[in-house]
């Protein structure tokens, strides 16, 4: 039996998360990553370090919106599952940045997914976001509800790979299953995201920014969680569907700060903000489908999993 999966953004948070548990099982595993700039590059070096020293490993340092490079990978390795976590992530970013969503998210989908549909591949994981709700105001958001009002570009590229998936599912018989993430979150996570920034600022005694005045929840999934979901999915390799992995709860941004607070013992010198473009008030999972379905079951309570966050942080950067 052929067990080698290709990782896209094997060096960032996800993909490192996921490759280290596929590689503990006895998979091969295949990394890819273009190792940019968008944020701390020796983070991510850092995470792939671990990934290296396994026997099973192998990195390729790889752009997947260069074509030519991508499909090397494909054609020196006989691949049978794919994991798409490769994308240029922030919904902010999308605001000053829109070329590189265009790259990453769009020419990089249709390289993968077209390698996928001319080797022979089982099955093409990829991970979609739970911004591709827009401002949905129906809470819980459901898979099935309507998509077509993303207020972002980054949510625009993410239902756009959604829409691709399900064509080539239908076109060329090829298994594509989507991941929608909400708000993933813990150790060795993305610097850009807020409870990173607000750990980094509030250790530093730097002011943290809060938007909305405050009055901003978020379905907060710990990276554990989120490993087990994306685990089922490569096991399951369903025909073509679409997923939300949450938490299944929302919490209170000024409740998740007074968490990261407590847990460090200091106060945050906060600086309200007027609401963000592209962001959007509340998100929370309806996770039904993925229980049953993927036999999900989101374990770790938030105070747990910022706990475990602040554990690794203060460690990473020697405090």
């Amino acid at each position: 039996m052929n067990n080698k999966i290709l990782v896209t953004g094997a060096a960032g948070f996800i993909g490192f998360h996921l490759a280290k548990s596929l590689l503990n099982d006895g998979f091969s595993v295949i990394g890819v990553d273009n190792l940019n700039d968008y944020y701390d590059v020796e983070l991510k070096q850092a995470r792939l370090n671990q990934l290296i020293s396994h026997k099973n490993f192998i990195f390729n340092k790889v752009d997947i919106a260069n074509k030519n490079q991508i499909e090397e990978v494909f054609l020196n390795n006989r691949i049978s599952k794919v994991v798409n976590l490769a994308a240029q992530a922030g919904v902010r970013y999308s605001i000053d940045n829109p070329y590189a969503y265009l790259e990453s998210n769009l020419v990089g989908f249709l390289n993968i997914i077209e390698l996928c549909r001319h080797n022979n591949v089982e099955g093409l994981i990829y991970a979609s976001s739970s911004s591709v709700y827009g401002s949905n105001t129906k809470i819980p958001f459901d898979v099935n509800d309507k998509t077509d009002n993303p207020i972002s570009l980054y949510a625009a590229t993410k239902k756009s790979n959604e829409l691709v998936a399900s064509t080539y599912s239908h076109l060329y018989n090829l298994n594509t299953t989507g991941l929608r993430f909400f708000t993933v979150y813990g150790p060795w996570g993305r610097p850009d995201m807020a409870y990173y920034i607000f750990t980094n600022n509030i250790i530093n005694k730097y002011p943290i920014s809060v938007f909305n005045d405050g009055q901003m929840k978020r379905d907060f999934t710990y990276i554990d969680d989120i490993i087990f979901g994306i685990r089922s999915a490569i096991d399951k390799n369903y025909k073509c569907e679409v997923f939300n992995l949450g938490n299944n709860k929302s919490e209170n941004l000024m409740d998740f700060i007074n968490l990261i607070e407590s847990e460090l013992n200091l106060k945050a010198q906060i600086e309200f903000k007027p609401m963000q473009a592209g962001d959007v008030k509340e998100t929370y999972a309806n996770i039904k489908k993925s229980i049953s379905m993927l036999s999900y079951s989101p374990k770790t309570d938030i105070k747990l999993g910022i706990q475990s966050f602040i554990d690794w942080y203060k460690k990473y950067y020697n405090i």
